[in-house]
């Protein structure tokens, strides 16, 4: 009986020898290099994720915002917005050339869309750093859903009703389109990425630093009193 386990054993044995023909290919398949590609991959990807703002773009909005602060920089000359007049809502000439020397944030508002909350936040800025010398400008626009259909009273009358807003606020223009108003031609045509590129909806906003050069890019999803746009604005100010 022994030696008929031992003759079945050396049988099993020749069977698996036999069984282990395709041992090659896993020898072939290199497990280590698989293991280490992820890992490179990865750092790559931070790296870009870091660096190029238009790479992490889609996935995380507001990573890209600390790379648009890193990144943006005055090009030409033509990227000054400080030689823009705009009206107000009552009519009047504002001269963006008299705001020299103080920081600017342009945001195309509206009153019937769902970032309209972002008001109080915007108002929270203007009463905190105005007085050293941040400008916060809302300029309605209703070219995104049709959500700021109102004349120039009632988009008044709303803002300081609902928000208590006092900042200065601008007549209704165009923010895209072929009647695009002359300033957001300058912001969105003549910066370049990652500052540049048509408004894509309401509550997006500019940064502008002191001699008038567009430095950052928000998106309407970053809160105006998150930690990327007050890190930003203290930096400048």
């Amino acid at each position: 009986m022994r030696w008929a386990a031992a003759i079945v054993g050396m049988g099993l044995l020749g069977a698996c020898t036999c069984a282990r023909e395709p041992e090659p290919r896993q020898v072939e398949r290199p497990e280590p290099a698989e293991v280490e590609r992820p890992r490179i991959t990865q750092a790559d990807r931070t790296k870009t994720a870091r660096f190029d703002p238009r790479a992490v773009a889609e996935e995380t909005p507001e990573r890209l915002v600390v790379a648009r602060e890193l990144l943006a920089k005055p090009t030409a000359p033509s990227t000054v917005v400080l030689d823009h007049e705009l009206q107000t809502l009552e009519g009047e000439r504002f001269s963006l050339a008299a705001l020299r020397g103080k920081v600017l944030l342009i945001v195309n508002v509206a009153s019937n869309c769902g970032y309209t909350p972002q008001y109080a936040g915007l108002q929270a800025l203007h009463e905190k750093y105005g007085p050293r010398g941040l400008v916060v400008i809302g300029i309605p626009s209703n070219d995104f859903g049709g959500q700021e259909p109102g004349s120039h009273e009632e988009i008044r009358a709303f803002c300081e009703r609902q928000y208590g807003v006092t900042f200065p606020m601008m007549a209704k223009v165009h923010a895209k389109g072929p009647d695009i108003a002359p300033i957001y031609r300058t912001l969105t045509q003549e910066t370049e990425p990652p500052i540049a590129g048509e408004v894509k909806w309401n509550f997006t906003k500019f940064l502008v630093n002191k001699d008038g050069v567009p430095v950052a890019r928000f998106e309407p999803k970053v809160e105006p009193l998150s930690e990327e746009i007050v890190r930003a604005i203290e930096s400048l100010l």
